[in-house]
């Protein structure tokens, strides 16, 4: 059992979430990941890192709430435990050896840059972070970011905060101002990422994203989390999750990630239910 010791709100679906765990807080790398589960009977969940304390012995998990899963995670309370939290899992993430070190967020994507750009910086690489979200109310970690990067930029889809338009915008305007780019880390939705590597490919730099598909048992066992980088099947928990995004197939990965869509609300719908009735039974 691993006990929750912080878990807040930050916006209308994302949450921050901090775990007593101080064996995967000591071993774990930016750019690696968790898988939590619930309750016994629960699916395994990857989640990324958005920051650990190897002193402490805390891990940090910013999530989105989305289906059944999260939607149980978000209603636990500071004090109460999840049945297990396994790590760290995958390969952690790449720097080149000098130069700029760009790293691109954009939504949820943004948690899991914060270690990576810290370690980039403590490598002494000059750090460019640009941040995104939809809108002003979307954002988060804008704070803890600026202290991890020599520049900073942030943009909203409809412009009620910093700078209007998307990341790739951003990028785009960096780079017709001659700003020197050596390499990119991306992670974000997988349009995000698949336009941010169209956009970086007649650039010439080199960009890696971090992919987060369908998974159960992340050991590269079952092969339910294959990607095809380069024509070839890699496996995203053991080969990955960072992957060259100017080898990878955007366009299977998003077909494989909406294969079970329809049966994850028939879930969530039915949790809902549960959840309505067992308050009413309460009540009488």
């Amino acid at each position: 059992m691993v006990k929750i010791l912080k878990h807040q709100r930050l916006n209308e679906t994302n949450f921050r979430i901090v775990f007593d765990s101080p064996l995967v807080a000591k071993k774990i790398k930016p750019g690696q990941f968790m898988v939590l589960r619930i309750r016994e009977e629960g699916e395994r969940i990857p989640m990324s890192l958005a920051d650990m304390d190897p002193e402490k012995g805390t891990v940090t998990v910013i999530y989105q709430v989305i289906g059944q899963s999260t939607t149980l995670l978000s209603i636990k309370k500071v004090g109460e435990e999840i049945c297990d939290l396994v790590g760290p899992m995958g390969v952690a993430s790449h720097y080149p050896e000098k130069g700029n070190f760009m790293v691109i967020g954009g939504g949820i994507g943004i948690a899991p840059i914060h270690p990576t750009a810290r370690e980039a910086k403590k490598r002494g690489l000059y750090v460019i972070g640009i941040i995104g979200a939809r809108t002003k109310d979307l954002l988060f970690y804008e704070e803890q970011m600026q202290k991890v990067t020599d520049e900073l930029y942030v943009t909203t889809d409809d412009g009620s905060y910093g700078k209007k338009g998307f990341v790739t915008d951003a990028l785009k305007e960096l780079h017709q101002r001659g700003k020197k780019i050596d390499h990119i880390l991306a992670i974000g939705p997988v349009p995000m990422m698949k336009f941010v590597c169209s956009t970086t490919r007649p650039m010439g730099i080199p960009t890696w994203v971090s992919l987060n598909p369908i998974m159960i048992d992340a050991t590269g066992m079952c092969g339910v989390c294959r990607v095809s980088v380069g024509g070839k099947t890699k496996f995203a928990c053991v080969d990955g999750p960072d992957f060259d995004g100017h080898q990878v197939d955007f366009d299977l990965l998003t077909k494989r990630l909406s294969m079970y869509e329809s049966y994850e609300k028939q879930s969530l719908e039915k949790f809902k239910k549960e959840c309505t009735k067992e308050a009413a039974l309460k009540k009488v």
